[in-house]
């Protein structure tokens, strides 16, 4: 059996890997989902002793600090993007474990005019994406290692920008949405299978990760809300309407078709997870309504 040790457990991706531990698909996994008061990354002691104790062959680390603005003016905060990275990685060089790290879509500058594939030169913008991209480069450190990008997490956990329209959606009848910037929504649900699935696989290098379909912020938000049935209507803004301390990419869309290649793992369209996710925010949220 594989032992996998899942970092960040508290996260989207880990609440999702934790409701698929006993998942029969992936049986031959012994899964340890750990959240920051189990392994902190950024604590090389613990994370050594969580090593010893647990001996994983596979390591998934979805640990990262993921406050975009609040990066731009506390770049010690996001320091577990770089150092905590680095901490996972030689341990796992180590200890012979593999790694399967996540990443983002910003580390790219969001100028190409199409598909943004592994090949093309990252240049991020802000701190966020300067720490993940630092963080891809700690990962490498692990031989074994398998780093995936990804673009525009959704769940039904946490702080995520389905949620954030639902619950705006359900007080006011009409808003703006940023319509100029795109990129590729992903269901964190869908990543936590990949993850799963790659982790019984031996693919090595870096790929991008993310659902197979693009919309911009405002497209996205229009159809989380027929998926809510609420009447809210959205009004397309442009990025200079929504100033931000963190710059974002205008363009976002990752071809993941070179990991399909590879593994046969390929993630369904934002369009065919999101009404499950909807259903499940609408419900634990308690923002459903009564007809």
């Amino acid at each position: 059996m594989t032992r996998v040790l899942v970092t960040g457990g508290n996260g989207q991706v880990g609440r999702s890997i934790a409701e698929l531990a006993t998942d029969e698909r992936f049986g031959s996994l012994d899964i340890t989902v750990a959240d920051r008061s189990t392994a902190d990354i950024t604590d090389r002691a613990g994370l050594n002793a969580v090593f010893d104790r647990l001996q994983p062959d596979v390591v998934i680390n979805a640990a990262a600090y993921t406050s975009v603005d609040a990066a731009e003016s506390d770049e010690a905060a996001a320091a577990v993007n770089t150092g905590g990275v680095a901490s996972l990685a030689n341990l796992c060089a180590a200890n012979d474990a593999r790694l399967l790290h996540l990443s983002t879509d910003y580390v790219f500058d969001g100028t190409k005019d199409g598909w943004y594939v592994e090949s093309d030169p990252i240049a991020p913008l802000g701190v966020y994406g300067r720490t993940k991209a630092a963080g891809e480069a700690a990962a490498r450190a692990c031989p074994a290692h398998l780093i995936l990008r990804t673009s525009w997490v959704y769940s039904a956990h946490g702080d995520n920008f389905v949620r954030t329209m639902l619950r705006i959606g359900a007080e006011r009848p009409e808003l703006g949405v940023v319509d100029d910037q795109v990129g590729c929504p992903t269901s964190a649900h869908d990543i936590a299978e990949a993850l799963l699935h790659l982790s019984s696989l031996d693919a090595n290098g870096t790929y991008h990760l993310a659902g197979a379909d693009h919309a911009s912020w405002h497209e996205f938000a229009v159809a989380i809300f027929a998926a809510a049935d609420l009447t809210t209507t959205a009004n397309p803004i442009s990025t200079a309407d929504f100033p931000t301390p963190a710059p974002r990419p205008a363009n976002s869309r990752l071809d993941s078709s070179a990991l399909a290649d590879a593994t046969g793992v390929r993630l369904p369209s934002w369009r065919d997870s999101l009404s499950g996710v909807v259903s499940a925010i609408l419900d634990t949220d308690q923002l459903r309504t009564s007809s």
